[in-house]
């Protein structure tokens, strides 16, 4: 049976702290330095892709170690190079992050503003940049550096690390992300940006820091969570 133990992070580490500063920036810039609610959709929206870059780099690193690794399908299990792990996860993960733009760009009214959908947005996206949006990419870059090189890279995950694993790591805060815009978007349609941002951080910050989704997974991949049926 699951539990809240099992749940909640008993300890939070350096990594989860600059993340926390990290999320707390748009909060700010919003409530402090007027800079626009719609700005930090599209942060949000380029951080998920900064996400899914830096999956791949970790299932690079790690796929030039362990070279295959076991791929689960309908019962069955085969061994996989990792480049077909590497191919699955740009497919799959691509498909949400377009689901996730369209979300975020329907709720902003990004999408009606600039004529922006999905196939145009990857030429007309660099247009919407500004020096604050700048600011926060470049603050979630270095925190996400910051964590895969600490908890990745210089712990010697990389080496034993399941490529499957790493490659399920960002379904989580997809989930949230997505549940999150649904839900804000009437604090948007009364004008209510600020609010919505604050919830949007705060939420995120419950469930990318205080949420322990890996150690979740590793033990789904262990067998080791059970309902509490059983």
């Amino acid at each position: 049976m699951t539990t809240w133990n099992d749940i909640l992070k008993r300890k939070l580490t350096q990594s989860d702290y600059v993340l926390i500063a990290a999320n707390l920036v748009p909060v700010y810039g919003v409530w402090f330095l007027n800079w626009s609610a719609k700005d930090v959709f599209l942060v949000y929206c380029l951080e998920t892709i900064i996400i899914g870059l830096f999956t791949l780099l970790k299932m690079g690193i790690t796929g030039v170690i362990k070279k295959k690794d076991d791929w689960q399908n309908q019962g069955t299990t085969t061994k996989q190079p990792a480049i077909f792990f590497m191919l699955f996860f740009f497919l799959h993960y691509g498909m949400f992050v377009a689901i996730q733009m369209g979300l975020f760009f329907s709720v902003s009214g990004i999408a009606s503003k600039e004529n922006l959908g999905f196939f145009n947005f990857f030429y007309k996206w660099p247009h919407l940049v500004d020096n604050n949006v700048m600011i926060m990419l470049g603050v979630f870059i270095v925190s996400y550096a910051f964590r895969n090189i600490n908890e990745f890279i210089l712990s010697g995950e990389y080496k034993t690390a399941s490529l499957s694993y790493l490659m399920f790591q960002p379904y989580g805060r997809i989930f949230i992300q997505q549940v999150t815009v649904i839900a804000g978007s009437m604090f948007l349609s009364f004008g209510a940006g600020k609010i919505f941002i604050l919830i949007f951080a705060l939420i995120l910050i419950f469930f990318e820091v205080f949420v322990d989704f890996e150690g979740l997974i590793k033990k789904a991949a262990k067998g080791e969570l059970k309902s509490s049926d059983e």
